[in-house]
Formats: structure tokens, sequence, C-alpha cells
């Protein structure tokens, strides 16, 4: 597993669009933000492309932008502006041992995960399942502390929601293993290709935004189908913003989470606060994690 070093005021960090282009901010804007919080900041070519109005441009240009950045001795966080739609398109055009030799800072989530569970998995490099450059007017001081916190701890941190939330069990066990996942939707989508995600002894953790109940129950037993639930020593629930019920005597998404912990007999943790929301936690992935879903706690171990 390799680590990249820490992020220190005045590193430079490099934007780029993977995946859709930028609608609601100007990177122009982005870029002051971070000047004001203490960065040098380089953009991407992505960050200004369109290409059949839902990709930052074409397949080749947005593979190109990420490469380059990787490569970029003066870039030390790599920082994805926005998801939306595009990562699994630009999979099989990345070199991704540009990137195993050039370790460094990759953050992102959403559509990003696409990305996370490839790099993750080929060049076992961690990654940063967090905020996104277009929403940095919206950054609170919980949600900037908690990246800060994931890039630059030392030996161990605890993953803690905003004090008003509380972690739930809803499977009670100890657990350790690399922590894994994403986005429901795109970690489905690796199912059948090269990219599968491997679960297998890892701790799965899954967040999604807009779907339906119904939706969400078919994703999580394709899961189960494929034997992820099977494979992972536990599982985490995070954010499932506006995954709201088709019709009013539809089941409860918090019954689809138990029906899958209960099924596996895996240590189950739900209302983890990252995904797409504000304040949001922010969660190193392929690091080692110990659960203890007894006493409510999530802790990563930096070894």
């Amino acid at each position: 597993m390799k680590c990249p070093k820490f992020l220190a005021k005045r590193d430079t960090i490099g934007l780029i669009a993977p995946a859709g282009p930028l609608r609601s901010i100007k990177i122009e804007e982005i870029k002051y933000e971070l000047n004001k919080l203490g960065y040098e900041v380089k953009i991407g070519k992505s960050c200004y492309l369109s290409y059949k109005g839902y990709l930052s441009g074409r397949d080749e240009d947005r593979a190109l932008d990420l490469e380059k950045m990787f490569l970029d001795k003066d870039v030390d966080a790599i920082m994805c502006v926005r998801g939306g739609y595009g990562c699994a398109r630009i999979l099989d055009l990345i070199d991704f041992t540009i990137i195993r030799d050039n370790p460094k800072i990759f953050i992102g989530f959403s559509d990003i995960t696409a990305l996370h569970i490839a790099i993750n998995q080929i060049c076992d490099l961690v990654t940063y399942h967090g905020i996104m450059a277009a929403s940095i007017k919206k950054w609170d001081y919980f949600t900037y502390s908690s990246l800060i916190n994931a890039l630059n701890f030392k030996d161990e941190l605890i993953l803690k929601n905003p004090c008003n939330e509380k972690l739930i069990s809803i499977y009670d066990g100890i657990c350790e293993g690399k922590l894994i996942g994403g986005n429901l939707s795109l970690i489905v989508s690796t199912l059948g290709t090269k990219y599968e995600i491997d679960t297998k002894d890892k701790i799965l953790f899954i967040e999604e935004i807009g779907e339906f109940t119904y939706k969400i129950d078919r994703m999580l037993n394709h899961l189960q189908m494929a034997g992820k639930f099977k494979d992972c020593k536990g599982i985490i629930f995070g954010e499932f913003t506006d995954c709201n019920k088709a019709f009013d005597n539809d089941d409860e998404i918090l019954n689809l989470f138990q029906e899958i912990a209960i099924k596996n007999k895996k240590p189950t943790i739900c209302n983890l606060k990252s995904g797409h929301c504000i304040p949001m936690v922010s969660i190193p992935l392929n690091m080692t994690c110990q659960m203890n879903s007894l006493n409510e706690e999530i802790k990563i171990i930096r070894k």
C-alpha cells in the first residue's frame, strides 16, 4: 500500500474534471477560494472543456489530464472539480503505471468512485473519498477539517460525524480490513468488468444520491448475488441523499440495510455522513480500517 505525503499550506493542488463539466461555478472562482485557504493551484485542461453536454471534454483529453497531473512534480494533490458521469469511460485509456510510480493525494467522490476502485486495486495507492472543488463555497468548518484530518493524520483517525448526527449499529461485531467503496451505482457498474470491485476481506463503504428505495434494493441485491457482501468483513452505509420511496407503502431504506447485514451476518454501521451532503466526512480509501459496531466506532490505521 502506497500512502501519499501530507498536504501542507502553500502546496499545489491540481484541479481536473474527469467526469462532467463545471456548471454552477467558474474555475477561476474555485482557484480564488483555494488560494484564500493557502494553496497554490494548477488548473487542468479538462476544467475548461465540454463534450456531449455531460462530459468535460473527450475521453482522451480527460484521461491525459489525469496522467499529466500525476506526472507533474509541482503538483502535491489532485482534486476533482465534480462528479456527474464519465470516469468509467476513461479507465481503459489510463496508463496506471504513471499513477503507481508517481503516488500523490487524489480526492473526489460520486462518479470518481470508478477511479478510486481502479487506482486502489491496480496501483495499491491510498485515495480519498472527499469533497470536490465545485462545492468549495459551501464547505463549512467541519467539512474542510474532516478532509485535512483524513489527509494528514499520523497514526490513527477516528471517523466522526457532525456532533448532532450519530452512527448507528445495525449488526453488532468487530472487524478489520482495508476500507474500500464509494457510490453504489458506480460500484455496481464495475461488476463483470476487469475493474470489478474486490471486496475480499475488505470493509465496504457505500453511499448514494437520488435513487428510489426499490432501485437501492435492486443494486444491493446485485452486489449480494455477486458475492460482494459475502466476501467482505464489514459494511458501512454512508449518506443516501434524496433516496426516497416511489410509493408511500414502499419499504424504509434502513430496513434494506438491516436485511443485507442480517443476511450476511457482517458488522454493519449506517448513517456515516459521507457522500452527497454538507457537512461531509472525508474517508481514506485502501487504508486499514478497524470497525467496532458494538461501540459505533470506525478507526483508520496508518500502517
